[in-house]
């Protein structure tokens, strides 16, 4: 429920720091590399994030050739990462390239596509564009791939956390609060998708898509600011 939200702000917000202090984490070894990428294709959790922040220096490189574009470089770093992510999951060992040059490339295009799309509507941003579906037909984003397991949170802090998150929910307007109590099942428990929602509002998916969106990053920016 909230603790979804809020694991998933505090973990882009773990991850655009990264790349902001220019703090990484060394290169893996080939085999380091191999032995994550296997446990990955397994549904090991720890082993998709360690190649997600051994990976994040190629973000970067990448965002740093895109400076003199208009769109702020917080939101290129979280871009660059969705593009991270993606070729993260859908990297294949079997086709011989390397996984740092597949990363580039996926990387490189997240960018791409964003700085197409923020001509159309410059408050656009990527991190919760589709990234897939899952086995129920569910659209899986960037929000649903970077939630963490609770347990990983030190039991004070979480409290603290969710009484700020409360506080900056009661922030957002009246359509954001809707669409966010749903989307993480702040309500009842229960987990909307964009279709749901959209239905109840008699609007489109991808209306409900930008709100979300517009939302995440209001809440992003506020919890750092207050953090």
């Amino acid at each position: 429920m909230i603790l979804a939200l809020l694991t998933v702000i505090k973990e882009l917000s773990m991850l655009v720091s990264y790349v902001k202090n220019n703090s990484f984490p060394h290169p893996l070894s080939d085999d380091d590399e191999k032995d994550y990428l296997e446990k990955h294709a397994a549904g090991d959790k720890i082993a998709r994030q360690k190649l997600i922040e051994h990976n994040l220096r190629l973000v970067a490189h990448i965002v740093k050739k895109y400076d003199n574009t208009k769109i702020d470089n917080d939101d290129l770093i979280s871009i660059g990462t969705v593009g991270l992510i993606k070729a993260i999951d859908t990297f294949n060992m079997e086709k011989g390239i390397k996984l740092a040059t597949y990363a580039a490339r996926c990387i490189e295009n997240e960018i791409l596509m964003q700085i197409r799309s923020n001509k159309k509507n410059r408050d656009d941003m990527s991190l919760e564009e589709p990234l897939g579906i899952d086995q129920e037909g569910n659209e899986l984003t960037l929000m649903d791939i970077l939630g963490l397991e609770t347990d990983l949170l030190e039991e004070v802090d979480v409290k603290m956390s969710i009484e700020k998150m409360r506080t900056l929910l009661d922030k957002l307007s009246k359509k954001e609060r809707f669409v966010i109590d749903r989307r993480y099942g702040l309500l009842d428990g229960r987990y909307y998708t964009q279709r749901e929602i959209a239905g109840k509002l008699g609007i489109s998916r991808s209306y409900v898509s930008r709100i979300e969106k517009k939302a995440v990053r209001r809440l992003t920016k506020e919890f750092k600011k207050n953090s």
